[in-house]
């Protein structure tokens, strides 16, 4: 028999998407993608080259399990330039990926019975990862009226006795959404007057458009630096998700205990991302800024077509990869004979009758939206949105 906590969990729709469009292209059929939660560029050459000379030079016994002391003083100097925030290296830890930051942040913090309060739509992990540490999802439902942005009256309507903490995303997975200071204070204000923590992801911080500007919740006062644990990582930001390199940085009392927690789980992230990790956060930024523009003209083109569409919308994201379309139109209509209730319809038909893959809203909180990542070509993203049309028949 299973134990009840592996029970609770759902496996991961994206990853399965993308496993099914992989099986579905090894037979030869011509997939478009939009499932990818991974930029298509490959890794830098200088953060390669670095990898290389690691494992040349032998680098590859275990380190400190929380990371080794050149990349955390690297991620504290990052933290100070981009983000006005001080950290030193013990209140840091490196992590297999952003991933297993959030993990750690959310067990250390959490207990059975506690609530976690969490924005939607959201990062389809977030509500798996509370529900495995034994505390609930408290789910605070946001709007296109408010950019899919949590007001300071939800967040004070949603705490209770037992909440322990707000996951907050900006840029946001799957809205592309970016929080602006004066919002960010707001939140921080209603968080260190009933005492909750912050666990703030950043991972998308350096996909940003328009010449917005990133903050960080943890920089608006040392109140609620003290209830933030601040992820980051470099899988997004340098074309490095396999890699697995993420971090948290926070108090050093909670980063400690989640090094403790890590020492026994994983251990130490491998080494030769360590050394490849230091270098992208180091080295040169002039992948980043190509790889930005790539992605601004493609979400331009991406956003201009789908609001061509009389029967899907979507709001042009600040920031991240991805847009998050509403199909409400498309929904109770028979679309290549069959009757469309929800976006798991709309993804399973999509794919079966135009191999268009797309990630439904479910699990992201919302079945009447879908998540289109522009992480694909240009040429991709034309074919398939010109797919789409055909199967709406508009």
């Amino acid at each position: 028999m299973l134990s009840r906590r592996v029970r609770k969990i759902s496996p991961s729709l994206t990853l399965g998407i993308s496993a099914k469009v992989k099986r579905m292209q090894n037979e030869g059929i011509k997939v478009i993608g939009f499932g990818a939660g991974e930029p298509d560029f490959d890794t830098p050459l200088n953060i390669k080259e670095k990898a290389k000379e690691a494992i040349d030079k032998g680098f590859t016994k275990y380190t400190s399990s929380s990371g080794i002391k050149e990349l955390k003083e690297a991620i504290c100097a990052k933290f100070k330039k981009d983000n006005q925030l001080d950290y030193h290296p013990e209140e840091v830890v490196v992590s297999c990926g952003a991933k297993q930051a959030i993990f750690n942040a959310i067990f250390t913090l959490c207990e059975e019975g506690d609530e976690v309060i969490l924005p939607s739509p959201y990062w389809l992990s977030y509500p798996e990862m509370i529900k495995l540490s034994g505390a609930k999802p408290v789910i605070i439902k946001t709007s296109p009226q408010n950019n899919f942005k949590i007001t300071p009256f939800q967040l004070k309507r949603a705490i209770t006795k037992r909440t322990k903490l707000l996951i907050l995303n900006s840029p946001s997975n799957p809205t592309g959404m970016v929080y602006q200071k004066r919002e960010l204070e707001e939140i921080a204000e209603v968080l260190s007057r009933y005492k909750l923590w912050c666990i703030s992801d950043e991972i998308y911080e350096k996909l940003i458009y328009e010449g917005l500007k990133h903050i960080s919740i943890a920089s608006l006062g040392k109140e609620i630096k003290k209830r933030t644990l601040v992820v980051n990582g470099v899988s997004k930001t340098y074309a490095m998700t396999g890699w697995r390199i993420g971090y948290c940085a926070g108090p050093k009392e909670v980063i400690q205990v989640i090094s403790n927690l890590q020492d026994h789980t994983t251990s130490n992230p491998t080494s030769i991302s360590q050394m490849a990790a230091l270098e992208a956060i180091t080295g040169t930024q002039r992948d980043l800024k190509r790889m930005l523009k790539v992605f601004r003209k493609r979400r331009d083109y991406m956003v201009e077509t789908i609001n061509s569409l009389s029967l899907l919308k979507t709001l042009k994201p600040e920031g991240a990869f991805y847009c998050w379309v509403d199909i409400s139109q498309v929904l109770g209509r028979q679309v290549n004979n069959k009757k469309i209730k929800n976006s798991l319809d709309f993804t399973e038909s999509l794919l079966q009758a135009m191999y268009v893959a797309v990630v439904p809203g479910e699990p992201f909180g919302d079945e009447k939206y879908i998540r289109l990542s522009y992480a694909t070509s240009l040429e991709d993203i034309r074919e398939g949105l010109e797919r789409i049309k055909k199967f709406l028949g508009v």
